[in-house]
């Protein structure tokens, strides 16, 4: 599969998460009108409107400020404070060659100049955030500057100014958002049904007879597998991304090996990424917790790790350059 048609799958595979979610929603929505408020299936849908309302809400804050809450979140101070701030030569060295390598990638994806940000983190890693291209931001965490060369940097902030141009970065702001709308009814819906909603409901309706009870079982089993369907989607997007962002990122820099060593240089780091939440996981370069399974290659890990294996991508990565491992 090539480039293009890889950006093709994952924009049909984009579109198809985003109606199970809405799916979702309106699922939890329309039990409460059901359920909750004994509403025949004809009736005007109040829950269904105020779950898709909620949803809609969520993603339009986390468009227009999900990027400056996430670079809150991991204390990012912008390039120009931390320039400011730098005490050596050395360090100061290191951020003019950020600035250098960030205007060469925009160049090179024909982009306007990112935001870019230093995180106070010694664990190498970096991530994009933003709605669009015209207000994305880059962060970077010290680690990554220290343990870096030039063109393994160039590589990762390619990969990360792909995840831009690609647009990924609003998308995994309004998926997040949508998780947690997800999560929210569910929960809300959970301990409605644990103080005697069951019973309200069996009392209003009288059984309701058995499409009723079909109806319900399955809006129960919405309530139940919605937040943990809801978070496979999102990490199967996100993994899906960053194999394109490698190889996008590639293409710009026409050096795939750099960014292979990278990856490489960042899986050998000991320590997980401190001032990155696990909120903010996914949109990392590299899992910033750490976690074991991350590193597996079954169908396990696949689910449920925000990051494909390291080991694949450097694979990956060395076959565009015509590499094998030996």
């Amino acid at each position: 599969m090539n480039l293009l048609e890889q950006q093709t799958a994952n924009r049909r595979r984009t579109w198809l998460v985003m109606l199970v979610f809405i799916a979702f929603l309106v699922l939890l929505g329309a039990g409460f009108d059901r359920f909750y408020l004994g509403l025949p299936l004809d009736a005007f849908p109040v829950g269904a409107l105020f779950a898709l309302a909620l949803g809609s809400g969520s993603a339009a804050f986390s468009y227009f400020g999900g990027d400056q809450v996430v670079l809150l979140s991991t204390h990012a101070v912008s390039l120009e404070e931390a320039r400011a701030a730098a005490q050596t030569d050395a360090d100061r060295l290191k951020l003019q060659q950020l600035d250098n390598v960030v205007d060469e990638m925009a160049i090179a994806a024909g982009l306007p100049r990112p935001k870019v940000y230093i995180v106070p983190d010694p664990d190498p890693n970096a991530f994009a955030t933003g709605r669009d291209p015209a207000h994305a931001s880059l962060a970077v965490t010290r680690g990554l500057l220290d343990k870096l060369d030039r063109e393994e940097l160039q590589g990762v902030v390619a990969h990360e100014m792909s995840h831009v141009r690609n647009y990924d970065i609003r998308l995994m702001m309004i998926i997040a958002a949508l998780v947690g709308a997800v999560i929210l009814l569910s929960d809300f819906a959970s301990r409605w049904l644990w103080w005697g909603g069951g019973r309200r409901r069996n009392r209003d309706d009288g059984g309701g007879g058995a499409a009723a009870a079909i109806l319900f079982a399955v809006w129960l089993i919405g309530i139940i597998l919605a937040p943990i369907i809801g978070q496979l989607l999102a990490m199967m997007v996100s993994r899906q991304r960053e194999y394109l962002a490698d190889a996008s990122g590639a293409e710009l820099t026409r050096n795939p090996l750099a960014l292979a060593r990278a990856l490489q240089d960042i899986d050998n780091a000991p320590e997980p990424t401190r001032m990155i939440s696990r909120g903010t996981a996914h949109l990392c370069i590299a899992d910033p917790l750490g976690r074991a399974i991350g590193d597996k290659e079954h169908r396990a890990a696949d689910l449920f790790a925000t990051h494909p294996p390291i080991a694949q991508r450097i694979a990956r990565l060395k076959e565009m350059a015509f590499q094998k491992d030996q």
